[in-house]
């Protein structure tokens, strides 16, 4: 396995103890994996996820709440209906009242 890989892996493994209903962005996953500054990598891998299956990647937003990531769902409207299955609020492609949602791995997971 890479690093690249390792990596990956890591970022798959953060994003599946995001609680249903919450949210979190690509770099504080980065950060709590001790990769501040590598939010595009986390992207990457948000990316890929969909190849892997049990990755809730639509849990996973921009650090002002954008689903900047949608248009690598099945449609692009995909990851707004996920989340709203979940009772996420998202108007505008941005998910409302973020700042409550969202699930900071460095606390949550200390």
């Amino acid at each position: 396995m890479s690093q690249h890989d390792s990596f990956f892996q890591d970022v798959y493994d953060v994003v599946r103890l995001i609680p249903a209903g919450r949210v979190t962005s690509y770099g504080a996953i980065a950060a709590y994996l001790g990769r501040k500054g590598s939010a595009r990598m986390v992207g990457w891998a948000m990316n890929q996820a969909h190849a892997i299956g049990d990755v809730p990647a639509h849990r996973v937003v921009n650090r002002i709440g954008v689903l900047s990531g949608k248009h690598h769902f099945q449609t692009p409207t995909r990851m707004q209906e996920q989340l709203e299955a979940e009772g996420v609020r998202v108007e505008n492609d941005q998910v409302q009242d973020f700042a409550r949602l969202f699930w900071h791995p460095e606390r949550e997971l200390a």
